[in-house]
């Protein structure tokens, strides 16, 4: 009987996972002139990392500046005249984030647009899972396991947060 119960929830965990968007890898094309945004709407207390790199074909490098907003213009990450980085940050408030990149080398043609890979990671895929099983001393199916709970929490928060958003704007 047990085994009838735990192989379904197996199965509906597995699946649910992968209904969980926590993880972005984005390519942007910046103009010579001018800014390029990406915004995300994540709720409160949700842990975002992201990596992010120039994309050159040549031996120089274009740089680039980037600044990182919360939802009511808190400024969460500034970087000016680089050609990588990270930022990290949890969220305090719900509703969209916003990061956008410009370049700030004026050498660079104006013709030309540059190419920036952003690797945004919220919620459960900016958990590092190795520090976890080596902590715990867990692996194999049990850090599986552990990471299938995590998504079915990450589910469960954003449907309540999704019914909370709903009910605000119905009234």
């Amino acid at each position: 009987m047990r085994r009838e119960v735990v192989l379904p929830l197996f199965v509906l965990c597995f699946f649910a996972a992968d209904l969980v968007r926590t993880a972005h890898s984005i390519w942007l094309n910046l103009p010579a002139s001018g800014t390029k945004c990406v915004s995300e709407e994540i709720q409160t207390n949700v842990v975002v990392l992201a990596d992010f790199v120039v994309v050159a074909d040549h031996t120089h490098a274009p740089t680039i500046s980037v600044k990182v907003t919360s939802p009511y213009g808190n400024n969460l990450h500034h970087s000016e005249n680089i050609t990588h980085g990270q930022f990290a940050f949890t969220t305090s408030e719900g509703g969209n984030y916003l990061a956008c990149f410009w370049l700030t080398d004026h050498k660079h043609e104006a013709s030309t647009e540059v190419s920036v890979n952003l690797d945004w990671r919220t919620g459960i895929a900016a958990k590092d899972w190795e520090s976890v099983a080596k902590k715990e001393k867990i692996e194999g199916v049990e850090l599986e396991l552990r990471k299938l709970e995590g998504a079915v929490e990450a589910i469960h928060e954003n449907l309540i947060y999704l019914r909370d958003s709903l009910a605000e704007k119905l009234l």
